[in-house]
């Protein structure tokens, strides 16, 4: 009996240390890497640094509700847990199928995006060669021990939190003239029309930029199920990410807007696969690096296969607690020796493997996938607001003193109401032209998230006949039970 009841158990072996650089590296990559110079040519160096502050103020609120939460009830596939027992059952479903439906297709972009990659070095070689290598590894790292899955992490994020702090260095070393000969001092945040430029439409648009920059902090909460203490290891991440975040981000942002004029072409053009325009390439150049290409196509790759060794991990985690949740098949439940659910991440491979065959066999199947996936982190993000939200005024009308949370979120009830709103305003502000011009075909290729959420949350609502739970009959007890 107890090998049978600890088959269906993830074992908590994942230290503070990983959760931390977990946490931190999920939300340093290519956004950071690649993706800022798109953000400073769109807004102007004072929007972009806006756009960041913001978004950075709102996923720290958003990390301390999920942390309150964490710590109150460590569970795997956190979130959609919370939303189950804290909103409604429908909502845990359909915030569980579409996080996984997310990840699992993210499994594959993020396999190819390391194909377009390693061209830089090697073009000759197919890329498909190349992806299904990185899906070989990070099947093996997560199918080993949740250990392993967590060791990986830990060094992969340790390699981009160096990069960025040698960039910083180097950076301000450039704009005092110690390596590049000539000071840029602040010359360029007032070039022309910086340093705002485009106004309140150009900072919103670049909200989105910076909010899928961000994306993956939430994975702080699915790791809380496997953390050694998880009531000491989640506050710890999370404040310390917070200001890790911001100043890597504000200072990396301000660095590159000091150096580069909002307006230089190379910025205009950023994607994942060009590492020749990433603007930390053009940094290190501009200080005299001429290896600064190569290097930094090294680090982009290791921040592809960490992102791909993320979306593996938090896909699988959340299918094996949709199955405890009974929102998926039982067989999910069942682990390993070492606690991994083995058949739920093969069951994701094999997902994330079609997606990809798909991307080769009909591009335009492909791209449907991805869009459908693109809104998913920011409804998670607003499932995570509203649970805290709830979970919350529940606990004190329950008749619960604050005193008894192990971890208490910052300014309640502003911090879930401003993280609320503002996804909100993100998902709703994706693509406002496509509206003003009547491009249907644009609108559902880029909301294509937002329907297919309101279609699993309408199934399972229709089918289950389930309510909103009222504040009092809210289950606070500290594990889930299945109904």
């Amino acid at each position: 009996m107890a090998d049978d009841q600890e088959s269906h158990q993830v074992k908590r072996e994942l230290k503070t240390r990983h959760v931390s650089m977990i946490a931190l590296g999920g939300s340093i990559g290519t956004g950071l890497f690649v993706a800022s110079g798109s953000a400073i040519s769109t807004a102007g160096p004072g929007g972009a640094l806006v756009a960041y502050i913001a978004m950075g103020i709102m996923v720290f609120f958003l990390m301390t509700s999920l942390g309150e939460m964490a710590t109150y009830m460590p569970v795997s596939g956190s979130f959609a847990a919370y939303s189950t027992k804290y909103i409604d059952p429908a909502m845990g479903f359909a915030m569980g199928w579409n996080y996984w439906f997310n990840w699992a297709i993210t499994l594959a972009v993020d396999t190819s995006t390391a194909a377009l990659v390693m061209k830089f070095w090697l073009p000759d070689v197919p890329g498909w060669i190349w992806s299904i290598i990185v899906l070989i590894i990070i099947f093996l790292l997560n199918a080993l021990t949740v250990k392993a899955f967590g060791e990986s992490e830990f060094w992969m994020a340790m390699i981009k939190v160096v990069t960025v702090i040698i960039f910083l260095i180097i950076g301000f070393a450039t704009i005092l003239g110690i390596m590049s000969g000539h000071a840029t001092g602040l010359e360029n945040l007032t070039y022309k029309k910086a340093p705002f430029v485009g106004g309140v439409p150009a900072i919103l648009s670049v909200f989105v930029v910076a909010g899928f920059s961000f994306q993956g902090t939430e994975l702080v909460g699915i790791t809380a199920g496997e953390s050694e203490d998880p009531e000491k290891s989640i506050p710890k991440a999370i404040n310390q990410v917070f200001w890790r975040i911001v100043l890597f981000y504000i200072l990396s942002i301000f660095v590159i807007a000091c150096i580069i004029p909002y307006t230089s072409p190379d910025l205009l053009g950023s994607s994942a696969s060009d590492v020749a325009i990433s603007p930390f390439t053009l940094v290190f150049r501009r200080a005299g690096l001429a290896t600064a290409a190569s290097v930094m196509n090294a680090v982009i790759l290791t921040s592809v296969i960490s992102a791909a060794n993320s979306g593996m991990y938090a896909s699988t985690r959340m299918l094996y607690s949709l199955s405890v949740q009974g929102y998926a098949p039982s067989s999910f439940m069942k682990t390993t020796r070492n606690g991994v659910p083995l058949r739920a991440q093969i069951v994701t491979t094999i997902v994330g493997a079609l997606t990809f065959i798909a991307s080769i066999a009909g591009p335009q199947i492909y791209i449907w996938l991805v869009s459908a996936s693109g809104l998913t982190g920011f409804i998670a993000w607003l499932g995570i607001a509203l649970s805290h939200y709830r979970f919350r005024r529940a606990f004190v009308k329950q008749g619960h003193q604050l005193s008894e949370l192990k971890y208490h979120a910052k300014w309640f009830p502003f911090g879930p109401i401003f993280a609320l709103i503002l996804c909100v305003l993100i998902i709703v502000g994706q693509d406002l032209s496509a509206f003003k011009n009547f491009d249907w075909q644009q609108i559902l290729v880029t909301y294509l998230s937002v329907p297919l959420f309101i279609g699993l949350y309408s199934y399972y609502k229709i089918k289950h006949h389930t309510k909103l739970i009222s504040l009092e009959k809210i289950n606070l007890s500290h594990i889930f039970e299945r109904d």
